[in-house]
Formats: structure tokens, sequence, C-alpha cells
């Protein structure tokens, strides 16, 4: 395969896609997607029998039993991803909503309207249903997508992407609204970045390595995504009962997630108290947990090093550090944090205004897991990933995200003196 020229043709379709969804009726797309969503559980069987194909070459690439498990499909994840689909589908149309109305003295009348982005590419490793949340939220957006999936789902990603296509040519809508880069071949990533003339806007979903290579290399503007770097702060006001289960359920629920809990600091008083059970309790569920030096007396704990802080484990692990204050907590996630997710456990309201007030990361929580970290559990039916830049989007990329806008501004022979 020619990576440059396929791409330029999977561009130019792209380009001519998205100069007819921009105008597409909004049942048009509604029932693309519910069709979509039908054709995806009809297949379920080949989506699942493309997945084991993914499954065993990702055994062979020695993925982690966290990765494997974000790579898995079975009837279950099939469900939630038609459900996603469907959701995004019965949502407000987003393309034409006025979002300011004014008039002006000088007599003319203007607004401001949601508009589509264009044509979107998403680059993404391993998990193969945002082929699926990509899809269906740009079409609901208007916009026309290129996905670049990761070699490891590869299989999956063409079964889910067939039932995508197969929605659309339902209502006749442009097939190439929804495309799939036909290739594992790594160029194709490198080839995306620089096509200025065809793609908008590039939405990289996967880790350090992924991102930092895009917001290296690309010359289309970005919608970052850095890792999850998830810190949960335990204050000497929490609760211990609702803390040992958003603690256990963060962590362990799917460790593999940008979501999972990736630290935990725990207040002096708690790390004296009643904190060593909780770490007692994560050893016990099978996390390994890097303890600092005042965390290490209890049984099982390995050493924290400094790698440790800072690090997106994505699996069974957590490092785990004692704090004096909140401040000093607060200190700690400014320092290693990614501005992706936060979370204070706490029942003093004064505690959680100060971390909401000094912390500036796209997703703050008080005593609610941050596995909720995540589109579809916002409401917005699905996401195709966290944003954690600040520039347009920020937090879950959904189908509003995906939005720009433009003026409409209206006179009757208005001039200006």
């Amino acid at each position: 395969m020619d990576v440059s020229s396929t791409l330029a043709s999977i561009g130019r379709a792209a380009k001519m896609a998205a100069v007819e969804l921009a105008f597409a009726d909004s049942e048009l797309k509604k029932s693309a997607l519910i069709n979509a969503s039908e054709y995806l559980w009809d297949s379920r069987s080949e989506i699942m029998s493309e997945n084991s194909k993914d499954i065993e070459f990702g055994k062979t690439k020695n993925l982690s039993d966290a990765m494997l498990d974000r790579l898995m499909l079975d009837e279950t994840r099939i469900q939630s991803i038609k459900d996603s689909i469907q959701t995004v589908a019965e949502q407000p149309e987003p393309v034409g909503q006025v979002l300011e109305d004014w008039n002006r003295p000088n007599g003319l009348h203007i607004q401001r309207v949601r508009t589509p982005l264009g044509v979107v590419g998403v680059i993404y490793e391993s998990r193969p249903n945002v082929t699926a949340d990509a899809g269906a939220l740009c079409l609901k957006a208007g916009n026309a997508v290129i996905l670049r999936g990761g070699s490891e789902s590869f299989n999956s990603s063409n079964a889910i992407h067939s039932a995508m296509v197969q929605g659309l040519a339902s209502v006749g809508l442009p097939e190439a609204a929804i495309q799939l880069v036909p290739t594992r071949d790594r160029a194709a990533v490198n080839e995306m970045l620089t096509m200025t003339d065809y793609i908008d806007v590039i939405i990289p979903r996967g880790g350090r390595g992924l991102v930092d290579l895009v917001q290296r290399k690309a010359r289309v503007p970005v919608f970052a995504h850095l890792e999850g770097i998830v810190h949960i702060y335990v204050d000497a006001s929490a609760d211990p009962q609702k803390t040992f289960d958003v603690v256990i359920n963060a962590k362990t629920r799917r460790p593999g997630i940008c979501g999972a809990a990736e630290c935990l600091l725990l207040h002096k008083e708690v790390a004296a108290t009643w904190g060593p059970d909780l770490i007692s309790t994560l050893i016990s569920e099978g996390v390994t947990v890097h303890a600092d030096s005042t965390l290490q007396k209890i049984a099982g704990t390995k050493a924290a090093e400094d790698q440790h802080w800072g690090h997106e484990f994505l699996d069974m692990e957590i490092a785990a550090k004692t704090v004096s204050s909140i401040d000093d907590a607060i200190a700690h996630i400014q320092t290693y944090g990614s501005q992706h997710t936060d979370c204070i456990m706490a029942e003093g309201l004064k505690e959680v205004d100060l971390f909401f007030e000094r912390l500036d990361s796209a997703i703050l929580m008080h005593n609610a897991s941050t596995q909720f970290s995540d589109g579809g559990e916002f409401g917005m039916g699905a996401e195709i990933g966290i944003a954690t830049g600040k520039m347009h989007a920020r937090g879950p990329v959904g189908a509003m995200q995906l939005t720009s806008f433009k003026y409409l501004v209206r006179g009757n022979g208005t001039v200006r003196t």
C-alpha cells in the first residue's frame, strides 16, 4: 500500500462528505446512527470472532492483563456500544444551535450558532469501542471522521466500522463520512498529522508516547488528551466507608482506563489510624502498592521510587504517600498530575472548596469514583477522549465539543459611518 496516496484519497473523500454533512437533516443522522447500532448488534458474533484475533495478537505483543481487558469485547460490551450509539442518536441536534442572539444600536442583528468542525482525525490505541464512539459523535456533530485505530484492535475496529458504514448507507448519507485507515503501518499516523488540506483537527487517544508524538509532529490543530495520572486525596475529615468504596472501585474496577486512580494521598491523621487498613485492602484485592517511607511498614507494600510519582500504571498498581495537609496534597498534584481527573475524599466542605479552587484539572471530583471520568457517565452518550488542554474543548469530548461556531449578521441595507 502507498500510505501517502491512500491517505490523500481518504482525505479528499472525507472533505467532500463533510460538506454534505454540514447541512444534513437531523433526523437523517439520527436514523443512520440507530440503524448502525442495530447492524452492530446483529453482527456481534462476527465482531467477537474478529476480536479474538486481536486478543491473540495482543498476547504475542505481551500486553498486560489490564490492556487486554481494554481490548476485549463480549456481548455485554457490544451491548454497551450499541446503547452508546443510540444515546448519541437521541441527543439534541448541536448543529445550528443558537448560542447567543443580540441586537446592536446600529441596527444589526447578530447570532452565534454552532457549526461542524469539518473533518476530524482520531488516532487511538487498543480500545475498539472508540471506532463506534468517535464515528457516532462526529456524525452527530456534522463532521466527517478519519479513524486510525491501534494495531492491537485492527480486526475488531474493522468489524465495528463496517456496521457504522451500513448505517450511513441505509439512509443515503455518504459512506466516506466515517472512514477507517486500512493499515497497521505507523506511517499512516505521521501522514495524518500533516494533512492540513483535509483534516481540521486531530484527537489522539492513547498513552504518553502517542500523545507526545502527535503534539510534536502535528501540523493540524490537536485536542490534547494526556495520560490519566489520577490522584485521590483522603482528607482527615473523610468518611472511612465512603473512602474504602471509592478507592477500591477507582483502582480495581478497570485499572487499564484513563480514569483509574494511580496515586493515593493520605492525610497524616488518616495514615496514623485507618489508612493502613485501606492500603491492606488494596493489597488483598491484588493491587501492588508503592508506598513512601511512612507507609512501608504496612505488610505487603513495596518501596516507592521517584518514577512512581506522576506515573500512569494502567494496571493493578498504585503509588501511596502521606501528606501533612491539604496544601501538601494540592502541591503534590500540581507537581505530578496531568490535569485529567483528581478526587478529594472529605466531609469538610471548606476542604472540598479549597481543592476545587486551587486545582485546575479538567475534572475534579468529591466523594466519587474517578472511574466516572467518562463522557457516557456525564450523559454525553459516549466520548472521543478526555481533553486536558485549555483551548476549545476540555474534559469529556462529546458531540457538542466537536463543533465550532460562526456569526450570522443580518442588516437592512445597514452601512457603517
